[in-house]
């Protein structure tokens, strides 16, 4: 705008000059015949549109000119449009040379920001206050207004509503002393009906598959809770309660062997999978990745299969809740050198026949 402007006004300079030896009959014929083209135009088109360096020059030139003169002369906008332009021109100049350099109060830095929002999310039960507090006890000067003004900035609630607790969040928060154990079914190549009794931990997603049979009986379950807190106890676990849900195969005297060990029993309720959402997610995750591909000869095979399901799901499979490591194999270290970045020979090792892939790298 600032080099048209420059230009139109060397262009205006040259037209004045030019209209200086005019006689005063040469340039009254040269303005009737503007206004006659004006009127012309004005027939032809409804509104024009103006640039701001077009504003700008016809307020500058008809400024001083009386408010009387202007309603005489012949415009393609109104002379009161062209007081306004003037009036704005005035307004942003003085805008620009009297506006404080910084208005308001500096913006909150964005390591506090952060820091309000990690307390925040740590401690459901604090308030803005609360954490204003918290903040000025570290040292931080903050005024509690910014506070709660950068809690209601990334739609975080009050403290009332943060403190609701769901199941997901317990168990979460529980995972270190939780196990879940289930009984699914499965079918064989004959039709024949085979169950399979599995446990989870919450806390590493290990998963242990304790047995198969084709008719499961309380004493088999209660033989297996033996087999399983024999296993807890050789690998140091650290659980205090086992879910479960309400079949009849769980009976009193598997509840008081768990009880005598240690282990409280939490039962879930009825049609309520999601308290046991863990246990049901690996069952489909076994059935999707393992069963619903694998043709089941008879027990055996079957619990050939899951064995070596349980190997592969413990030892290589990723975990999204463990940031993909696998329950008992953490991350590797990741990869530096560039001619391994652009050339990776990865071998792949096979299990069930192909039904698993395991990638890893050559040696």
């Amino acid at each position: 705008m600032l080099l048209r402007l420059a230009y139109l006004a060397a262009t205006n300079t040259c037209a004045l000059l030019r209209l200086l030896p005019m006689s005063d009959r040469d340039k009254d014929i040269e303005i009737l015949a503007l206004r006659h083209q004006l009127l012309v135009l004005q027939r032809q088109v409804g509104k024009p549109t103006f640039t701001d360096t077009d504003r700008v020059v016809l307020a500058g030139l008809l400024h001083h000119l009386p408010r009387e003169k202007l309603r005489h002369l012949l415009l393609l906008v109104r002379p009161d449009t062209i007081l306004r332009w003037h009036r704005n021109l005035l307004k942003r100049r003085h805008a620009a040379t009297c506006a404080p350099k910084h208005r308001g109060r500096p913006p909150t830095v964005r390591s506090i920001r952060a820091l309000v929002l990690r307390l925040a999310r740590e401690n459901s039960s604090w308030r803005y206050r609360r954490i204003h507090g918290e903040l000025a006890a570290l040292g931080i000067k903050v005024a509690a207004s910014t506070v709660w003004e950068i809690l209601r900035e990334h739609g975080i609630p009050p403290a009332p509503e943060r403190q609701s607790t769901t199941w997901a969040d317990f168990l979460r928060s529980q995972a270190d002393g939780l196990l879940a154990c289930d009984l699914f079914e499965t079918r064989t190549l004959t039709g024949a009906r085979l169950y399979v009794f599995a446990v989870i931990e919450h806390s590493s997603r290990r998963v242990r598959i304790l047995g198969t049979t084709a008719h499961p009986s309380a004493e088999w379950i209660v033989q297996l809770g033996r087999n399983l807190l024999m296993d807890l106890q050789d690998a140091g676990s650290r659980a205090k309660f086992l879910i479960r849900d309400r079949d009849s195969k769980f009976t009193t005297a598997f509840d008081a062997l768990l009880a005598d060990a240690g282990l409280k029993v939490v039962t879930s309720g009825i049609q309520i999978p999601r308290m046991n959402s863990l246990m049901e997610r690996w069952i489909q995750t076994c059935r999707r990745e393992l069963l619903n591909r694998t043709l089941i000869w008879n027990q055996s095979h079957l619990l050939h299969a899951l064995r070596e399901f349980e190997s592969f799901y413990n030892w290589h499979r990723p975990h999204r809740a463990l940031k993909q490591a696998a329950p008992l194999r953490p991350l590797p270290e990741p990869i530096n050198t560039p001619a391994q970045i652009r050339h990776p020979e990865v071998h792949r090792r096979d299990r069930l026949g192909g039904t698993l892939h395991e990638y890893q790298h050559a040696a």
